[in-house]
């Protein structure tokens, strides 16, 4: 089927031609079309997001869902809203990103070693996704880790942490019973030969304006994830 970046590239033509669900069709089209204050002069992308990132990567990153004015707007994961400013100041502090700034597809951004997308493709009304919205959306989800075989899946927060378990699920790779439980800090190996897990808070405005979650706490466990994706695998393996 070629290299990971064709493979990519082909499987990102298909999510933004999708039209599964026809409530975040609805949705996002009409914010795109009314658009906010602020942003009257843009024209918004008012389609499902693909995955962003190096094709190579290590590291998947695995958010909710765009945002109706951010990633909705302006058609990149986590770009042009706050959780996107706070997500990609952290990824280039700990090296992951050539720039801290997330503003528009051409400026220039591009993550080292790192995959982004989200279980829900599109934006949705009041950032809550059904659960039929998060199964539509799975197969994309699925695709991109067999596309990219990444050491390390990181869930923002535990939507997309239930999200990820659910594939392994599917997969028949861990029980259906099987539960990890998720919180900031959080760090498992579900599968013994698969991803480690780690979970963190999702970087919205609700968590960081409360300062539930500072830059700090996502040093932190950036700083752990280098650390593991630093280890060969017969470290890893020789470890108790």
């Amino acid at each position: 089927m070629g290299d990971s970046a064709g493979q990519l590239q082909i499987l990102n033509q298909e999510i933004v031609a999708c039209r599964k669900c026809a409530r975040l069709v609805k949705y996002r089209q009409e914010v795109a079309r009314t658009k906010r204050r602020a942003f009257l002069e843009w024209e918004y992308w008012g389609k499902p997001l693909p995955g962003f990132g190096d094709p190579r990567a290590q590291l998947f990153i695995l958010g909710l869902a765009p945002a109706a004015h951010g990633g909705n707007r302006t058609g990149r994961v986590f770009t042009g809203d706050r959780s996107g400013d706070f997500l990609y100041a952290a990824l280039h502090k700990a090296g992951f990103a050539n720039q801290a700034a997330s503003l528009h597809r051409e400026d220039g951004l591009k993550l080292k070693n790192v995959y982004i997308a989200a279980a829900v493709r599109c934006a949705p009304p009041a950032n809550k996704p059904e659960l039929q919205e998060i199964l539509n959306c799975r197969p994309y989800l699925e695709r991109e880790l067999e596309i990219l075989r990444p050491r390390v899946v990181l869930a923002l927060g535990k939507i997309a942490w239930d999200a990820y378990l659910e594939v392994l699920k599917q997969e028949g790779k861990i029980a259906s019973r099987a539960k990890f439980v998720f919180g900031h800090g959080a760090e498992v190996m579900p599968v013994s030969d698969g991803p480690m897990l780690f979970g963190v808070y999702h970087p919205s405005q609700q968590n960081t304006q409360t300062r539930r979650l500072t830059p700090v706490m996502y040093a932190r466990a950036l700083k752990r994830i280098g650390q593991f994706l630093e280890k060969s695998d017969d470290q890893l393996r020789q470890e108790p």
